[in-house]
């Protein structure tokens, strides 16, 4: 298989090309041939004409690459090694939906051939590969893994808005369903990681270390919000508890914040499911949950207070929120926790206005019913700096005092406006 693909004499395809996909098969395209395939037609018009529509990489990015995006299943039955990379998000009552992995594997059942390679990349519970994909994949193909074609699982590492830690510059977890399997993708896969490959001892173990790593950033943020809610209520600013504490060789430098996107905030949710279901209730893990799913209740109840104790009618109260996507210099806003702390303001009757450099007003529109503000205004009660881009870190004392009235707040979660602030009244976590 491998020589094949080098040879371009076999395909690989990257199923699902959102901010996971498109950067590893735009890595692959420029080694060896590439299928891209997406059930969204409009996204792959917009990558025909080489427009990323996550927005993290350039009209460069996709020069010199050897790539046919699709959204035909008879196109994407010439590939031989498949890479699955689609989202898998959590519903409404935390429980993973695995629809879009089912879907997947419902079109690799239908286009699978003997001797090809399927690899999944998506985030999900131990197990999950080979419990819930393979049996897809097997009804409708009428093949066997192992006998007829090989499984594989290696966990995407992507960091939206990271320049630093790219696909080639971070190892890559690999597994496979056999030691021959294991071999085959371990080199396919250092085509493109620089940094090389760690080969996992089986499909469960690279499944699991997915979940953690994540879980981990969970667990440590949670802690750093549950003493920064301690430490507001002794009127000690937690960044400056942090600082001093991180003097010491072996602390973890966390910071407390809003913990959203599209891996912290769902993939415990996918450990502790499992969990479940072979008869352990999680308990450490969950309550990491809760206390950062409460985070922006708790900011919004800190900007009311201000609002009832400065101003006497709630409902003109005007509130500017500066970012709105999941973190900073991404647009992406999938899962953004700033939606939550817009949404309780909104419910104390307090007109909000929003404003994002990154942000797209119609998607917010869609997902979260909420625009972009065309005019930031000069007299709002209170300023809440909920996402750290790069734009905002210049801005100064003159700046917020000019947008706000002489009793306003100036709420920085980030705590990137520390010390600077003596005009108006100001809040950081």
């Amino acid at each position: 298989m491998y020589q094949d693909l080098l040879e371009k004499k076999k395909i690989l395809a990257v199923i699902g090309l959102g901010y996971a996909g498109l950067p590893i098969a735009l890595e692959f395209a420029k080694k060896i041939k590439v299928i891209g395939f997406d059930i969204n037609a409009e996204r792959i018009n917009m990558m025909r004409n080489k427009i990323d529509p996550s927005q993290e990489l350039g009209t460069s990015d996709f020069e010199g690459c050897e790539i046919e995006f699709t959204d035909d299943l008879d196109v994407l039955r010439k590939a031989n090694f498949f890479i699955v990379a689609v989202p898998t998000p959590v519903d409404e009552h935390n429980v993973p939906n695995l629809i879009p992995v089912t879907q997947a594997s419902e079109s690799i059942g239908k286009v699978i051939k003997k001797g090809d390679y399927v690899v999944y990349e998506s985030t999900v519970y131990p197990g999950c590969t080979e419990e819930d994909c393979v049996p897809i994949i097997e009804k409708l193909s009428g093949l066997k893994m192992t006998d007829d074609y090989m499984i594989g699982y290696s966990p995407e590492r992507i960091n939206p808005g990271d320049k630093e830690h790219t696909i080639s510059t971070i190892i890559k977890v690999v597994s496979g369903c056999c030691t021959k399997s294991l071999d085959t993708i371990a080199q396919v896969y250092e085509l493109v990681v620089k940094a090389g490959v760690y080969k996992a001892s089986s499909i469960k173990v690279a499944e699991a270390a997915k979940i953690i790593e994540n879980t981990q950033r969970d667990l440590n943020i949670a802690l750093m919000n549950e003493l920064s809610i301690i430490f507001d209520k002794m009127n000690i600013n937690t960044y400056e508890v942090l600082e001093a504490a991180g003097t010491k060789w072996n602390f973890l430098r966390f910071q407390p914040g809003l913990a959203g996107g599209h891996c912290i905030s769902d993939d415990p949710y996918y450990l502790t499911y499992k969990s479940k279901k072979i008869g352990y209730d999680s308990q450490v893990i969950l309550a990491g949950r809760y206390i950062n799913d409460a985070m922006a209740a708790h900011v919004a109840r800190k900007i009311l207070q201000h609002i009832i104790e400065t101003n006497g009618n709630v409902k003109e109260a005007k509130i500017l929120v500066m970012g709105a996507t999941f973190k900073e210099n991404v647009s992406d806003i999938r899962n953004s926790k700033v939606a939550d702390v817009i949404k309780e303001l909104k419910s104390f009757s307090l007109n909000v206005h929003i404003s994002d450099p990154y942000a797209n007003s119609k998607e917010l529109k869609y997902e979260y019913g909420f625009e972009l503000t065309p005019e930031i205004a000069n007299d709002y009660d209170a300023v809440l700096v909920a996402v750290s881009h790069d734009n905002y870190k210049n801005l100064d004392e003159v700046y917020f005092a000019s947008i706000t009235k002489k009793n306003g707040l100036v709420a920085d979660l980030k705590g990137i406006y520390r010390n600077k602030i003596t005009s108006r009244k100001y809040w950081s976590l």
